[in-house]
């Protein structure tokens, strides 16, 4: 074995020491601040009302694909994980790729808006926002991006209007097999979890409860990422990147009452949309009726969306010009983050690129 010599103790004592004086300072600083700003791309607030959010990103490119894009945030979810700092911004990435960006997000439902149904935001919220950009760009055609929950709601739309002039279909982390998902499967066990009661009760589902679910899912990472934290605070890049996928983590939307009721017992409990007898508003979903070039991303990592969960989506749906690709990462880091920037969003670009002309 070779010894090590003086002079190296030497450098490794006063690089650790340094550190540990760095991590004294650093964390005085870390609870004094706020943290970084999220979300700060520049947008227009085109629709607000209640729940729904509709933005409209200004430009970053003289020249502009014609054809426009729309994301579609999970329910559950700020839609800022899109748009984190600039350098780490999909939305920053795509606008700087010369595409036209919309972003469909949510705030948390008002106790007025429990009675908020899936055929609200199906049938309601995304043709609202679609009719709003294609007004907004004076182009009919459009190419729709949902994540995660999302997805599952870009899905349902598109499966029941397959003669609107949507160009392009992505998904990012679409779950369509909910007995995969099998941390939820135990938590939302019909045995044990009576939703009815929740809702009656609540209203609303609450953030918090939500927030300890997706929680439940890994227990010990919380401690382990205070662990880390800890260990690196002398690392400026490492602290920054902490601290925003910590905040949009914690920033766990309430559901509206109806709509979590009705999630749970179609998709958690009778797997309908896996199952080829999903409704909206007692309109049948055939997902083979979705024809347009359609892309999927899966994390080969995802813990809230197992690959198992996600897979089968794409063969229900009928397009012909269909893709999935499975990704290294997670179900966050899959589309924000070192990952993201490298393998997502470079993808997501050539393949768009070729179809929105």
């Amino acid at each position: 074995m070779a010894e090590t010599s003086a002079p190296d103790l030497f450098d490794q004592a006063r690089t650790a020491f340094d550190r540990a004086l760095q991590r004294n300072f650093k964390g005085l600083e870390y609870f004094a601040s706020s943290g970084p700003t999220l979300g700060a791309s520049p947008k227009d607030l085109l629709i607000q009302r209640g729940t729904m959010n509709l933005y409209h990103y200004r430009p970053m490119s003289d020249e502009v694909y014609r054809v426009p894009l729309l994301l579609v945030m999970a329910t559950t979810n700020r839609g800022y994980i899109f748009d984190m700092v600039p350098g780490q911004s999909l939305v920053e990435y795509l606008l700087r790729a010369g595409y036209d960006v919309f972003m469909l997000d949510w705030t948390p439902p008002r106790r007025d808006e429990k009675s908020l149904t899936l055929a609200d935001y199906v049938l309601d919220f995304i043709p609202t926002a679609i009719a709003r950009v294609q007004e907004e760009t004076d182009e009919e055609e459009f190419s729709l991006v949902g994540y995660c929950f999302g997805g599952v709601l870009s899905i349902l739309w598109a499966a029941l209007h397959p003669e609107a002039p949507m160009k392009n279909l992505v998904c990012f982390t679409t779950p369509v097999d909910f007995s995969k998902m099998e941390m939820f499967q135990a938590w939302a066990d019909k045995r044990f979890f009576d939703v009815d009661k929740l809702v009656d009760t609540f209203g609303n589902c609450p953030a918090d409860y939500l927030y300890t679910a997706f929680d439940m899912l890994r227990p010990g990472a919380r401690i382990a990422g205070n662990i880390r934290l800890l260990d690196n605070l002398w690392n400026d890049e490492f602290v920054k990147s902490f601290r925003m996928f910590d905040r949009w983590a914690s920033d766990t939307l309430p559901l509206a009452g109806e709509y979590f009721r009705e999630t749970t017992k179609k998709l958690m409990w009778d797997n309908r949309l896996y199952n080829d007898t999903m409704d909206v508003a007692g309109r049948p979903v055939d997902l083979s009726a979705i024809t347009a070039p359609f892309l999927h991303v899966t994390a080969e990592h995802d813990h809230i969306v197992p690959s198992a969960a996600s897979a089968p989506l794409i063969e229900k749906v009928g397009s012909t010009d269909k893709e999935q690709v499975t990704m290294k990462g997670g179900h966050v880091s899959l589309v924000a983050g070192g990952n993201a920037i490298k393998r997502l969003w470079p993808k997501l670009i050539d393949w768009l690129g070729e179809r929105s002309t």
